[in-house]
C-alpha cells in the first residue's frame, strides 16, 4: 500500500479510469491520483474518515457499472458524510485483498488508539512535513513552519527562545532528544497542571485517595478507593508509577483525554433506557426523501443514501414510490428531475442493512403513488425480499390495537401507509386521503386532483400497515378522544408548529398516546431541514430531516440519537409520556436548573485552509442551549487572535433551563471575521441529561459529523437543580 496501486476507478459504464492510490508514511491518509491537478488537500482521504470497506460487487455504483470486473477485484470504500462511494477495481484479486486487509488494520489500529497517541501521531506527521529537507533536524526555519502548520502564530522572539531553550548542542538545529523536548513543551497543558498541583501536593504525583477526592470534587457518581485505582491501572503510563498505585501528570492527562474524561456520560453510549414501552414513548430517528443524496429537484436518488442513514442510526426511512416501467415500481421524487430507482432494490438495501447499527425496529413510510396493479407488486417484494422480517399481523392477537415496544419488535420492519377500512366503498376500493399529497402540492389543484382520481389502494399493500396506518389529523380536541394507537398522522413543519402554538398541552397528550410524523415543507426545494427541537418538545416521534444536508439542525438530531447506544430510539421524558400530562412547551413554568459552563481552553483545532500556510485561526466558542422556546438561548466567549493550536479563554457562561429533561447542549468553534460571518471549525451536541459535570473534554465533530481528532475543548461544567 505504502507502495501505491494502480486502481480502475468506476463511475459509469463507460467512465472507468486508471487512477493511483497510495499510503502515506503516516499510515493515516492515503493520497490518490486525480485527471487535472488540485491542490494538496484535496489529493488526500483520512483513514479516519472511511465508514465501511465493502468486497465484491458490494454497491450500487459496482452492481450495475461493474460487470466488466471479476467482484474479486473490486472493493468500495465508503465514507462517512457526504462524501460519494469509491467504487475501484484493482489489477488482480490478490492486491485487492491486499487493500481490503490493509485498511481494516489500519481502521482497527486507529480505533484501539489512545487520544494521546492520536497526539503524538499527528504533532510527528506534521513534523515529518516540516522537515522540508528530509535531514531529521529541524532548523528555526523549519519550526516556524511546523507552528503555521500546526494552526499557531507567535512571535518570533517566543518561538526563538523556545527553540533555543531546546538547542543543548547549539548548533542552530534541533535533532532527537531536542525535538522531542521542544514537543513537549509545546504541547503542554498548564491548565491541567495547575489541576494536577492543586491535589498531588509536593510529591508530584496522586496517589489513589487524592485522585478520589478529585473525582468526588468532579461529581462521578459512585466514586470509591477500588474505582481511583482502577483507573490509574488503566490510563498510568509509568510502570514504576502503576505498581505504587500512584498517577503522574501524564497518566492524569491520558484519563482526561480518554472517554472517562469526556463530556458525554460512558455509561450513556450503550442502550441504558427502559426498551420495553410503547412505540409511541420514544423519539425515533426519521429520515426524508431518503432516496436522494442531494437536492430534491434535480438530484440524484440512489440505494446507497438508505445504507447511509441506517450507518446514521436512522430508523424511519421514506419511500417515495410511483408506476415504473415494465410493471416495476420506481423511487424518486415525483414531478422533478431526480434520477430513479428500483423500489425492489431499495426493500434488498433495507433487508441487507437496517439492522447492522441497531437491533430495533425500522419503519417503511411509504408514500404511495402507483396503481393497483403495481401496488400488489410493491406488496410482493415486501413480502417475499424481507420474509418473516417484515410485520404481517399484530404481535399480540388479545390486543391487536396496542402499540408494542421496540425490545418487542426487535429486528422487524413496519410499514406505514393507507389502511383500507373495514367497510368498503362498492368497487371494494377506497381512495387515499394522504395528507402528504395536499400539503406539498399547495397551489398545484390540477395534480391534487390527477392523483385523488388515481389514488386507490390494494388489499395487499393494505394487509401490510398493521402498526403504522396513515391517517389525517384535521384539528386537536381538548377533550380526551378514544385512543388510536396504530394510526400515525404526518404533518408538515406548517400545520406541527400551528399544532403546537394553538393546542400545546393537546398535541401532547395526542403524541403519548400514537405517532405523528413530521416532515419538511415542500418549499425547500434545496432539500433544506428545519429545526428538530420544536417538534421534540411536543413530543413528535417521527421528526423527518433530510439526512443528506448538513448543518445545525442534523447536528441536534445527531446529539440527541448520540445516547442509548445510537440506536435511533430515545425515550421521551415522563412529561410527554403521560395520557393525563399537562406539560405545554410553550408554557414550561419557572428555572428549575443552573448550567455553568467555564471554557477553559481548546487544543489543536483544525486549519481552514490547508493551502495558505499563514492562515490561521482566531477562534471563539459560543455554547448554545435547544430546549423549549423560553429555554432557547447562546452565549459566547472572546476570540483567541492566530492561535488554533492552544487558545485560552477562561471564561464563564451562564443558562437557566425550564425544561432540562428536553434541552441539548451545542458547543460550536467558530473562526472570528471582522468582515465577514464567522467561519464554522467544529462541533459537539449531546442531550444536557448526558453531560458530566467537572473539568471535561469535547471531542469535536466537523460538518459532516467525522471526528476532528485530536482537536478538543476543555472545560468545566456544574449542574444545579433548585
Amino acid at each position: 500500500m505504502l507502495r501505491g496501486s494502480r486502481f480502475r476507478k468506476i463511475r459509469s459504464q463507460t467512465w472507468h479510469k486508471k487512477r493511483l492510490y497510495r499510503l502515506q508514511e503516516d499510515c493515516l491518509s492515503v493520497w490518490f491520483q486525480r485527471g487535472l491537478p488540485h491542490a494538496p488537500s484535496q489529493h488526500i482521504f483520512l483513514v479516519q474518515h472511511i465508514e465501511a470497506v465493502r468486497e465484491g460487487h458490494q454497491s450500487e455504483g459496482l452492481r450495475r457499472f461493474g460487470g466488466a470486473f471479476a467482484p474479486a477485484r473490486c472493493l468500495t470504500i465508503v465514507f462517512k458524510g457526504r462524501r460519494k462511494n469509491l467504487d475501484l477495481a484493482a489489477p488482480t484479486a490478490e492486491e485487492a485483498q491486499r487493500w481490503v486487509r490493509g485498511l481494516a488494520k489500519l481502521r482497527a489500529r486507529l480505533e484501539a488508539m489512545s487520544q494521546r497517541e492520536r497526539l503524538d501521531h499527528w504533532i510527528h506527521t506534521y513534523l515529518h512535513r516540516a522537515d522540508s529537507n528530509q535531514d531529521s533536524k529541524m532548523s528555526f526555519k523549519e519550526i516556524k513552519s511546523l507552528l503555521r502548520m500546526v494552526n499557531v502564530d507567535v512571535n518570533d522572539m517566543y518561538a526563538y527562545r523556545l527553540f533555543k531553550e531546546c538547542d543543548n548542542s547549539n548548533n542552530e538545529r534541533l535533532e532527537g532528544t531536542e525535538i522531542e523536548e521542544f514537543l513537549r513543551r509545546l504541547l503542554k497543558r498548564p491548565e491541567l497542571e495547575e489541576i494536577f498541583h492543586r491535589y498531588s501536593g509536593e510529591d508530584q504525583v496522586l496517589s489513589a485517595p487524592e485522585l478520589l477526592e478529585f473525582l468526588e470534587d468532579q461529581g462521578e457518581d459512585g466514586a470509591t478507593l477500588v474505582h481511583a485505582r482502577q483507573l490509574i491501572q488503566t490510563h498510568e503510563l509509568n510502570e514504576t508509577a502503576k505498581q505504587h498505585e500512584l498517577m503522574t501528570l501524564d497518566g492524569f492527562m491520558m484519563y482526561l483525554l480518554s472517554p472517562a474524561g469526556a463530556a458525554l456520560d460512558p455509561a450513556h453510549t450503550s442502550v441504558f433506557q427502559d426498551m420495553d414501552q410503547p412505540l409511541s414513548h420514544y423519539f425515533i430517528s426519521s429520515s426524508h426523501n431518503t432516496y436522494l443524496t442531494d437536492s430534491q429537484i434535480g438530484g440524484p436518488s440512489s440505494t446507497e443514501a438508505y445504507v447511509r442513514a441506517f450507518a446514521q442510526g436512522c430508523r424511519c426511512v421514506e419511500l417515495d414510490c410511483w408506476e415504473g416501467p415494465g410493471g416495476e415500481p420506481i423511487i424518486y421524487h415525483g414531478h422533478t428531475l431526480t434520477s430513479k430507482i428500483l423500489f425492489q432494490d431499495v426493500v434488498q438495501a433495507v433487508r441487507d442493512h437496517a439492522f447492522t447499527l441497531s437491533p430495533y425496529p425500522v419503519i417503511l413510510s411509504i408514500e404511495n403513488h402507483c396503481g393497483l396493479e403495481q401496488q400488489a407488486t410493491m406488496a410482493h417484494h415486501l413480502r417475499t425480499i424481507l420474509g418473516d422480517m417484515l410485520v404481517t399481523e399484530a404481535l399480540d392477537s388479545q390486543n391487536p390495537e396496542e402499540l408494542p415496544s421496540p425490545e418487542k419488535l426487535k429486528g422487524r420492519v413496519l410499514v406505514k401507509g393507507k389502511k383500507l377500512p373495514d367497510a368498503l366503498s362498492e368497487d371494494g376500493r377506497v381512495l387515499s386521503d394522504r395528507e402528504e399529497e395536499e400539503e406539498e402540492e399547495e397551489g398545484v389543484p390540477e395534480v391534487v386532483e390527477q392523483r385523488r382520481q388515481a389514488k386507490q389502494i390494494s388489499p395487499e399493500l393494505s394487509a401490510l400497515a398493521v402498526y403504522c396506518c396513515a391517517a389525517r389529523l384535521r384539528k386537536l380536541c381538548p377533550a380526551p378522544t378514544p385512543p388510536q394507537p396504530c394510526q400515525v398522522s404526518s404533518l408538515n413543519e406548517r400545520k406541527a408548529k400551528k399544532f403546537i402554538r394553538e393546542a400545546g398541552n393537546s398535541f401532547v397528550r395526542h403524541n403519548a398516546r400514537q405517532l405523528t410524523r413530521v416532515y419538511p415543507l415542500g418549499l425547500r426545494m434545496n432539500s433544506a431541514n428545519y429545526s428538530p427541537q420544536e417538534m421534540w418538545n411536543s413530543g413528535c416521534q417521527l421528526v423527518a430531516l433530510n439526512f443528506q444536508t448538513p448543518g445545525y439542525e442534523m447536528d441536534l438530531n445527531a446529539g440527541r440519537f448520540l445516547v442509548n447506544g445510537r440506536c435511533g430510539y430515545i425515550l421521551k421524558p415522563a412529561c410527554l409520556r403521560r395520557l393525563d400530562t399537562t406539560f405545554d412547551p410553550e408554557c414550561p413554568g419557572p428555572p428549575r436548573t443552573t448550567l455553568t459552563i467555564q471554557v477553559l481552553t481548546a487544543q489543536q483545532l483544525p486549519k481552514l485552509n490547508a493551502e495558505k500556510p499563514n492562515s490561521i485561526v482566531d477562534p471563539l466558542v459560543r455554547v448554545e442551549i435547544h430546549g423549549v422556546p423560553a429555554d432557547c438561548t447562546r452565549k459566547e466567549t472572546d476570540y483567541v487572535l492566530n492561535n488554533g493550536f492552544n487558545p485560552r479563554w477562561g471564561q464563564t457562561l451562564e443558562f437557566q433551563l425550564r425544561a432540562p429533561e428536553l434541552a441539548l447542549v451545542r458547543f460550536v468553534v467558530e473562526d472570528y471575521d471582522t468582515t465577514s460571518p464567522n467561519d464554522f471549525v467544529g462541533q459537539f451536541t449531546l442531550p444536557l441529561n448526558s453531560l458530566k459535570q467537572g473539568y471535561r473534554h469535547i471531542h469535536l465533530l466537523s460538518k459532516d459529523g467525522a471526528s476532528l481528532v485530536p482537536a478538543t475543548l476543555f472545560v468545566h461544567i456544574r449542574i444545579q437543580c433548585t
